[in-house]
């Protein structure tokens, strides 16, 4: 019995079937590569996004950090003193944000001194207390002349205000002066400048005052 010929019709339908199994995997791949890709440009999407919102929240974490220590600067009260003539200073915030409403000086209470009031106008006059130092200086036996700054501490009180809002500051303070002799008209004090010792509370102002001036006065 003679073998049947090959049927070509078989082999061109298994060829053309190789070819559609082989097209559909190809597609299939491209669909994969196509989400694969389409995933990517969602995670890269979403990373830019993420890091923008990262840096914003950064940006404003660092700016309310900057304005909470520029208000805390402001809310700190250092004074300055410029000496306007030999017997008194003109005093100012060292921050241009603040201004001065009005202060209480007190001094030493072994002087017998009232305390002071400015108002609208910081300053420290030699009147108020020149008498007074110049006495406790005779009383303690210090030098007549001086030979650098001398100092007398004083507590300032400061009620001020910062972008309209009220704030006291309560400070020691040392005033520094010399002093010189003259022969027939007795002893004159120059006023020098203003040097920022402590800040203390309120209540606690004059005896803090009273023991630095126990402290100063006492002989070295």
């Amino acid at each position: 019995m003679s073998e049947l010929p090959p049927n070509r019709n078989d082999d061109a339908g298994t060829r053309a079937e190789k070819r559609a199994v082989e097209a559909a995997a190809i597609r299939r791949r491209w669909i994969t590569l196509g989400e694969v890709l389409a995933l990517a440009a969602v995670l890269i999407s979403a990373l830019t996004l993420w890091s923008n919102w990262s840096d914003r929240r950064d940006d404003k974490v660092a700016k309310a950090e900057e304005s909470t220590r520029a208000s805390s600067r402001a809310a700190t009260l250092t004074l300055v003193a410029s000496a306007a003539s030999k017997d008194r200073l003109t005093l100012r915030p060292a921050a241009e944000a603040q201004s001065v409403q009005s202060q209480t000086l007190l001094f030493p209470s072994a002087l017998g001194l009232d305390p002071v009031e400015t108002t609208g106008e910081p300053r420290i006059e030699g009147d108020w207390f020149e008498g007074a130092l110049k006495k406790a200086r005779a009383g303690a036996h210090r030098p007549d002349d001086s030979r650098g700054d001398e100092q007398m501490p004083v507590a300032i009180v400061t009620r001020y205000l910062v972008d309209g809002a009220p704030h006291e500051d309560v400070a020691l303070y040392d005033i520094g002066y010399s002093i010189s002799g003259h022969l027939f008209s007795g002893h004159s004090i120059s006023l020098r400048g203003l040097s920022l010792v402590t800040r203390v509370p309120r209540t606690s102002a004059q005896a803090r005052l009273d023991a630095r001036w126990t402290k100063l006065l006492s002989p070295r």
